[in-house]
């Protein structure tokens, strides 16, 4: 078996419920704590959104509201004006392109403010359960270089790495695992490589 196998076993094994934290119940849930979360934990936005789905239910709603309002909305965020910007932005395009239905393709999704591979890729997954490739956020990114999966900065080139080392049936799973390992063990600042399950086959074990 590959190293890169049995460090996705291994994985596998050790989170079986690794999921996205971010909590939504439809599309459009899904695509706005996505573009919130953008340099701002899970749990953050999560304490945000809870007010603001009850606020604003549909696309409508977010195309018709005032960016200064839905930025102090937002604000704990961080980012909240561009962000505000992206979102109502978006729902315009939705609402006078796709009537008000967050599109299901990734080019589709490519073509709204502030939407890039990363975020269409976790809107697909969790919301429509279609898999198109891999998210690529900090969490995957850093552990991606840390296990030697990529040499790559750059997150699409990450993501073409990854999507080349891996089964497609895998995809899916690639985000919410890494993830997990990502903020349970292997953190920035101090990577537990001792209580790290795969640090027989990290190249960067004990050396962070």
């Amino acid at each position: 078996m590959r190293r890169e196998d049995k460090i996705l076993s291994i994985l596998k094994k050790t989170y079986p419920r690794a999921k996205v934290a971010l909590k939504f119940r439809t599309p459009l849930e899904m695509l706005v704590s996505t573009i919130l979360s953008a340099q701002c934990t899970d749990k953050r936005v999560n304490i945000v959104t809870e007010p603001l789905f009850k606020k604003y239910k549909s696309a409508a709603d977010y195309a018709g509201a005032d960016p200064k309002t839905l930025g102090r909305d937002i604000k704990s965020t961080g980012f909240y004006r561009s962000k505000a910007k992206n979102i109502v932005n978006s729902c315009k395009i939705i609402v006078n392109k796709y009537r008000g239905r967050v599109p299901d393709s990734m080019d589709a999704l490519l073509e709204l403010p502030g939407v890039a591979r990363k975020t269409a890729n976790i809107v697909l997954n969790n919301a429509y359960g279609i898999v198109e490739g891999i998210a690529v956020d900090t969490h995957v990114k850093r552990l991606s270089g840390r296990m030697g999966f990529t040499g790559y900065d750059d997150p699409v080139k990450i993501e073409q790495d990854l999507m080349a080392l891996f089964p497609r049936k895998e995809w899916g799973r690639i985000n919410d695992l890494l993830v997990t390992h990502g903020r349970e063990v292997c953190s920035a600042r101090a990577p537990q490589c001792a209580a790290c399950g795969v640090n027989r086959f990290c190249p960067s074990a004990f050396k962070v």
